[in-house]
């Protein structure tokens, strides 16, 4: 994953998206907005609790980078695993006009200039693009969303909206919390065991009633099952919770914080 700066915004690319062309997309980091305190300085939620006009000045800064606002499509996250196809028609839901995409955790599109637009702090975002059949979605993989394979699904729908094959498509997985700082209660992490995920998590030296598990090497390894070619799949190992200075972290901040995005769309 790529460190870029402009017009002092700091944010990341992924390579190998970078080099496959076609596609315009970035992650936010918390560097280079107005917002102040707790949601300092590039808050992207509207929802947080932030100043309004402070969310909408961050947002035409990253419009500044070649995101249009008019543009944008914006996700409605509830950690569940309804990906929505998105057209034209939705450009400007969620931040120009109210939205009706309700309870969506994931969009995709095949239409040129539609951006998508979705929100972390620490959960894990999924770029998704197939350069055959000239599509893309992203999906917020939250630690249910992970447990109910979203990154499966994600490939389902876009197999099923648009004909791709998995063998095809590339992904990136984004900044989010790692595996050292994940820490849950064991009825969590029974459910993730009770799917076969046990490498995937590691009993708590200090608390037997917790441990930790990997959300992103979970969402790794679901996409190859489906799939996926390992070598398409770029993984930086980025935690947001160990960066608190370059990203929102739900639970470092302890809930008071503001969010990063994920954005992507095809080149008109």
């Amino acid at each position: 994953m790529i460190r870029n700066e402009k017009n002092g915004i700091v944010y990341y690319t992924f390579d190998n998206l970078s080099k496959a062309g076609g596609i315009r997309h970035l992650f936010s980091t918390r560097l280079g907005g107005v917002s102040q305190g707790a949601f300092a300085n590039m808050n992207l939620s509207f929802s947080r609790g932030d100043d309004e006009r402070n969310v909408m000045e961050n947002f035409k800064r990253i419009s500044g980078l070649g995101f249009p606002i008019e543009k944008m499509v914006f996700s409605d996250q509830i950690h569940e695993t309804i990906i929505k196809r998105v057209s034209g028609n939705d450009c400007g839901k969620g931040i120009l006009t109210a939205s009706d995409l309700t309870g969506v955790d994931g969009l995709m599109t095949d239409e040129p200039g539609v951006m998508l637009v979705t929100f972390y702090a620490d959960c894990v975002p999924l770029y998704f693009f197939d350069p055959v059949k000239k599509a893309v979605a992203l999906a917020h993989a939250g630690w249910r969303g992970t447990l109910l394979g979203i990154g499966k699904i994600t490939l389902d729908e876009m197999k099923r909206e648009f004909g791709s094959d998995p063998h095809d498509i590339l992904v990136g997985i984004g900044p989010s919390i790692c595996q050292s700082c994940f820490e849950v209660k064991n009825e969590i992490v029974e459910l993730f065991a009770a799917r076969h995920y046990g490498e995937f998590i590691t009993n708590s030296p200090v608390d037997q009633d917790k441990s930790f598990i990997d959300l992103q090497g979970i969402n790794k390894q679901t996409l190859i099952g489906a799939g996926l070619q390992e070598r398409n799949i770029e993984l930086p190992y980025l935690c947001t919770k160990c960066n608190p200075e370059m990203f929102y972290s739900h639970r470092a901040m302890r809930g008071e914080r503001g969010s990063m995005a994920a954005f992507l769309s095809i080149n008109s």
